[in-house]
């Protein structure tokens, strides 16, 4: 497989931008895909180039296998990347996507000595918060699916199609696995400044897990709270566009 034909599979929906001062990341929360950045070059500034991270297992991949694991997805994604590390780059993640973008920075960071210009994590806890939450992906169905009714992050429309479940389903339990078997290890500090964002609605993220970010930087670090509750990047996404656009202004 060629780097041209690795990047394309991981990057959809990318409109090539050779104006751009800036490129962003943008890594989607648990059962999502790259599609809920589709229309974001429209809202955001006309020098960055918005870049939609797909997983396997979804959207343009979805014959493949996910990864239920966080290292060796980075491990994967990192070199992938590497053609458009020769820009400046931001990282935005949603819940499951920030510590995925967390991840990432510090395996860039390892591998080629680069990281972002700004990291932006959205409805996530600090990494090295320690997990509220008892872990879900392994436990019967209809218990998972009672768990994703709470979170109600998934349409219940969608909940009560059972032939589309059987295809959501192993990919919400590989994402759930993804961000439940995580260890956090600590390492220095990131040099770049975090923005951090949260739901003022949001019970399962407070701002006190969301203010844990600033101890990941020994630059600055800025938290928004935003109308909704833990997906608030769909329900109020034109007031998080905005936000997003005067934290990149500062970069780009």
């Amino acid at each position: 497989m060629t780097a041209a034909t690795t990047l394309d599979s991981w990057i959809a929906f990318r409109k090539p931008n050779p104006q751009a001062r800036l490129r962003l990341f943008c890594f989607p929360y648990a059962g999502s895909s790259a599609a809920i950045f589709r229309t974001w070059p429209h809202h955001l500034p006309a020098y960055v180039e918005v870049c939609p991270v797909e997983f396997p297992g979804r959207g343009t991949r979805l014959i493949e296998a996910p990864f239920t694991q966080l290292t060796p997805l980075v491990q994967a994604l990192a070199p992938a990347l590497g053609p458009l590390l020769n820009k400046p780059f931001a990282l935005f993640g949603h819940s499951l996507g920030a510590l995925i973008g967390f991840e990432l920075a510090r395996q860039l960071r390892r591998q080629f000595d680069v990281q972002p210009v700004r990291l932006l994590v959205s409805a996530a806890p600090a990494p090295q918060t320690p997990p509220r939450h008892r872990p879900i992906h392994a436990v019967p169905d209809g218990e998972f699916l009672e768990e994703l009714r709470r979170l109600n992050g998934t349409p219940g429309e969608v909940l009560k199609h059972a032939e589309l479940m059987r295809i959501m389903l192993p990919i919400l339990r590989a994402d759930f696995a993804v961000y439940e078997t995580y260890a956090y290890s600590h390492e220095s500090p990131f040099t770049c400044c975090i923005s951090g964002f949260g739901g003022v609605q949001d019970h399962r993220v407070n701002r006190d897990d969301l203010d844990g970010w600033r101890e990941q930087t020994t630059a600055s670090f800025s938290l928004r709270m935003l109308p909704g509750d833990h997906f608030f990047l769909n329900t109020d996404q034109q007031i998080l566009l905005q936000v997003l656009s005067q934290e990149l202004h500062r970069e780009g």
